[in-house]
């Protein structure tokens, strides 16, 4: 995995409209791409295999939160699809958390990369005080969580990318952080709250960006894939 790459999110609710827009990239191109709960609740495992077997890279995007063995258990399935990242809920905790990374990693050894949300890129200050009660600024609330998903073992989080830069001072340069909330400045935010343009997240300590409506709403999702690579990476 490059260290900076940008993964589409594949936000259709059938296998035929997700292939349909895979087919519109030329076959040597294959995008990172992530499959989210829509898609992967439409479809099932066989959508994950049948998008692997064409040689794209994969973000398994279910956001797992339960009790530890449940997760435990639940990562060790999805172990078995071959992805290359798959994630949970921060908020689950660390006994939580250390749990899922026994249950992603297989008799040989190897796993997943596995990465802890933070707080959703659809949440504001507001909703943090307000309905979740947490009191604590989203900066600190997100660089608390992310310091225990560090502590736990894992690879890295999900973050807006306005926090991508000190989660990088605290965790160190190697965690990971991949973040939601990309918009072209020139694109309506949706219900995107806390967000940035592909080049400045390039510059703020972004790893992975995740894109959807911007790249799979577009009339040429190929040339708006192509633009966010660009932008991203320079």
């Amino acid at each position: 995995m490059r260290t900076k790459d940008v993964i589409i999110a594949l936000d259709f609710p059938s296998k035929a409209e997700t292939l349909a827009f895979l087919d519109r990239f030329p076959a040597g191109e294959k995008p990172f791409v992530k499959i989210g709960m829509e898609l992967f609740y439409a479809e099932g495992p066989d959508m994950v295999r049948e998008i692997k077997a064409r040689g794209h890279k994969i973000f398994l995007d279910l956001k797992l939160h339960d009790i530890p063995n449940t997760v435990k258990r639940a990562m060790a399935s999805l172990s078995r699809l071959d992805v290359d990242l798959v994630n949970l809920h921060a908020a689950g905790g660390s006994e939580m958390m250390r749990a899922a990374l026994e249950g992603l990693t297989r008799p040989d050894g190897t796993r997943p990369l596995l990465i802890a949300v933070t707080q959703l890129t659809s949440t504001n200050a507001e909703t943090l005080k307000n309905e979740l009660l947490i009191p604590v600024p989203m900066e600190e609330t997100v660089l608390s969580y992310a310091k225990n998903a560090a502590g736990s073992g894992l690879d890295g989080i999900v973050c807006s990318p306005l926090e991508a830069a000190k989660v990088k001072e605290v965790c160190g340069e190697d965690f990971l952080t991949v973040t939601p909330g990309i918009r072209f400045a020139d694109s309506a935010a949706g219900d995107q709250k806390r967000i940035m343009t592909p080049e400045k997240a390039g510059k703020s300590g972004c790893d992975l960006i995740v894109v959807g409506r911007p790249i799979t709403q577009a009339e040429d999702p190929v040339a708006a894939y192509r633009r966010t690579v660009r932008e991203f990476i320079g």
